[in-house]
């Protein structure tokens, strides 16, 4: 298993004044500003202003209450599971506990065998859940291409079905639409064995963009909130402006508006359902102001999304986080520096639920097979920092430095076999720790090569599908899945 769930609270970039300020802030923000909105969403208005929200229909406008939004959001858990189907890699949201893996919704996919860049098909979502079902260190899948061979009425229940095949650890996916949520949940209900299981045990959650920064409600995506809370399927309520193109320049000022978008969020989702479970959801961003376009590889994302973890945690919800978004268009030294930095960032300040911290290439545009074994080292690298230095009698080891004296060495000493496996980080094979000659005589590999090898490995093996042959059946009938 992994090392998920080890406790943060390593680098908090703010101070307890700080948090308090920007919360009062983002209050000041809903209340005073408001929110706007696409059309479509007359429930959701309805809904809100008998809460006692102030709606301008003609101006589309909602102005929230502070108290009102600090009630509401008060109401979502602080803690919960998000489960997996072997019960092996759980995944305890909230507090400190830290836990990354895969993301994305990207257009492209850096071919293993090829090595193109090409769209991103189904088959890509089964593959790399087989490698995530492998690669001890990331702790759960998330859709991590669009599926350009599925029909865009079928997305959610394929983004589901084909990494069900592939591994047991949770499942998270982008939802599109009401209905491909609800089909979600019945196909889901399928393999656990009942709706009721499925309650009690999510097996599977989604994201929404709930927000269109600055300060807009998505009418799909607060449709799909709203019946997430209904269905007691957890949700990741996302908000990602970027510093200097969808809110303010600085990292305060953009901390103070993704803020505020969580905070309406939030509310709207606990006035449809109080209790549901929510992740909240900012992943703030930067702009490059040369191109206008993502910039997701600056130190300053690690900063603010840890940053972010404090403000999720001042208000006593789970975060939903981001780390790993390399600018790198392949998985190289750049890809290596950038996605070091923002994970072990994001690990050691604590956030919950870190996803994009695998695989992911060019600002979110592209995946790539080797990526991921190169991210599963780093991310158990970053991990590896969360458990600290022990330091009891048995690891001050006095007895084996009184066993050994002076002059003499530890090779054979059974205080070295006790902890050869346990006190260092373990690669999983992309790291060379060989000497030149040897690393000569097996052909000059760089990382690149050795984790595309890794990848390869794992993906020829025989295939063992994660859902019972009979049931896959019944699924493929009732539903247009492909795959």
């Amino acid at each position: 298993m992994g090392s998920g769930g080890l406790i943060g609270n390593l680098y908090r970039p703010l101070n307890q004044g700080q948090i308090e300020t920007i919360h009062q802030k983002s209050l000041d923000v809903i209340e005073h500003i408001g929110m706007t909105f696409e059309t479509g969403l007359d429930d959701m208005l309805d809904m809100v202003e008998a809460a006692g929200c102030r709606v301008d229909r003609k101006n589309a406008r909602i102005y929230f209450p502070r108290k009102l939004a600090e009630e509401m959001v008060s109401q979502a858990p602080a803690e919960f599971i998000l489960y997996s189907r072997d019960g092996r890699n759980d995944l305890h949201v909230g507090s400190d506990r830290v836990y990354a893996g895969t993301g994305g919704s990207a257009l492209n996919v850096i071919d293993l065998d090829t090595r193109q860049v090409r769209r991103g098909v189904l088959e890509d979502i089964y593959n790399v859940a087989r490698l995530v079902d492998r690669l001890d260190n990331i702790h759960f899948f998330q859709r991590c291409v669009i599926p350009h061979d599925v029909p865009v009425e079928y997305y959610d229940v394929n983004s589901l079905f084909a990494p069900m095949l592939g591994t047991t650890k949770h499942i998270m996916f982008g939802c599109d639409l009401e209905k491909g949520l609800l089909d979600a949940v019945e196909l889901a209900s399928i393999v656990v064995g009942g709706r009721e299981k499925l309650r009690k045990n999510p097996v599977f959650s989604i994201a929404s963009c709930m927000i269109i920064s600055p300060l807009k409600f998505c009418t799909q995506s607060v449709k799909n909130v709203c019946e997430a809370a209904r269905q007691m399927v957890p949700v990741a309520i996302s908000s990602a402006p970027m510093s200097g193109s969808t809110s303010p320049m600085t990292m305060a000022g953009t901390l103070v508006q993704t803020h505020a978008e969580e905070l309406a969020g939030i509310t709207v989702h606990q006035l449809s359902n109080p209790g549901a479970p929510a992740l909240y959801g900012g992943l703030p961003g930067m702009a490059d102001m040369r191109s206008m376009g993502y910039q997701g590889g600056g130190v300053e994302f690690g900063m603010m999304q840890t940053a972010i973890h404090q403000l999720a945690e001042y208000v006593k919800v789970p975060n939903y986080a981001s780390s790993g978004l390399s600018d790198s268009k392949i998985p190289d030294a750049q890809a290596g520096w950038e996605k070091a930095f923002t994970t072990a960032l994001a690990v050691m300040g604590g956030n919950n639920y870190i996803h994009h911290a695998a695989g992911m290439l060019e600002s979110m545009l592209c995946i790539s097979y080797e990526q991921y074994v190169m991210d599963d080292e780093i991310i158990g690298m970053a991990c590896k920092i969360l458990e600290g230095i022990a330091v009891d009698e048995e690891h001050m080891a006095y007895d084996a430095i009184e066993e050994v004296g002076p002059g003499g060495n530890y090779l054979m000493s059974d205080h070295t076999l006790r902890f050869i496996r346990s006190e260092y980080f373990q690669s999983n094979g992309v790291s060379d720790k060989s000497g030149r000659r040897d690393w000569e005589t097996n052909g000059c590999l760089d990382a690149r090569e050795r984790a595309r090898m890794i990848a390869t490995k794992i993906l020829s093996a025989p295939e063992e599908p994660k859902i019972h042959q009979d049931l896959a059946t019944e699924i493929r009938k009732k539903f247009h899945v492909f795959v």
